[in-house]
C-alpha cells in the first residue's frame, strides 16, 4: 500500500458510517477519521465537517465515485 492521503471530507456521521461500510465490503483499505474532540465538545465538526476518509491515492477515484453515488441516492 502506498502513502495514505485525505480523500474526502464527510458532512455527517450517517455519510461516514455508510461509506465506511461500503468500502469495507469492497475491501478498499481506508481510515475513517472523526474531527470530534471531547475537550472542545465537537466544535471543530461544525467548522471542518464531521471527519474524513483517508486512503491510498490509487483508490481516490473509486472512493469519490462511491461517495457521489451515496449522495445521489440520498437525494432521490
Amino acid at each position: 500500500m502506498g502513502k495514505i492521503k485525505k480523500i474526502l471530507i464527510l458532512n455527517n456521521e450517517v455519510e461516514a458510517m455508510l461509506l465506511d461500510e461500503i468500502l469495507s465490503e469492497k475491501n478498499i483499505p481506508h481510515v475513517l477519521r472523526s474531527y470530534h474532540d471531547q475537550v472542545y465538545d465537537g466544535i471543530f465538526q461544525n467548522q471542518l465537517g464531521w471527519g474524513s476518509i483517508d486512503a491510498d491515492e490509487i483508490y481516490r477515484e473509486e472512493i469519490i465515485n462511491i461517495y457521489h453515488d451515496i449522495l445521489q441516492n440520498t437525494q432521490d
